[in-house]
């Protein structure tokens, strides 16, 4: 039997962490969640997990600097990013590290559901 991919959520804000979860499941994914992205890179779910959704501004390490510490560790992982500051060059510099999309808060379902196929599709070829 296959495991249902493993989506996780990175987000210093509570309630996005609590609505993108529930939105995920309901997509019959499992999610994870984390208010940090040293949380999210101290814990035993990195091997399992097939995307990242991750909000760009967060205390501690920012989410691009989560891409970049991730890409230097030779990890391909799937990255959508999420953020109520939208900055094009912060945009730019994402999806040259590699990410998969770069939405602004408030988004809509149907966008991040678009963008989590994609990454699955990319992380499956």
């Amino acid at each position: 039997m296959n495991q249902a991919p493993v989506i996780s959520i990175i987000d210093d804000d509570d309630s996005v962490r609590i609505s993108t979860s529930r939105l995920v499941r309901s997509l019959g994914f499992v999610a994870l969640t984390f208010a940090s992205a040293k949380d999210f890179l101290a814990s035993p779910h990195l091997p399992d997990t097939q995307c990242v959704i991750a909000d760009v501004q967060m205390p501690g390490m920012t989410g691009i600097e989560l891409q970049d510490r991730l890409r230097a560790q030779g990890s391909s992982l799937p990255m959508i990013f999420i953020t109520a500051f939208p900055d094009e060059s912060i945009r730019a510099q994402a999806l040259e590290g590699g990410a998969i999309g770069f939405l602004n808060k408030p988004f809509a379902a149907a966008a991040l559901i678009e963008h989590i196929d994609v990454a699955l599709r990319r992380r499956d070829s």
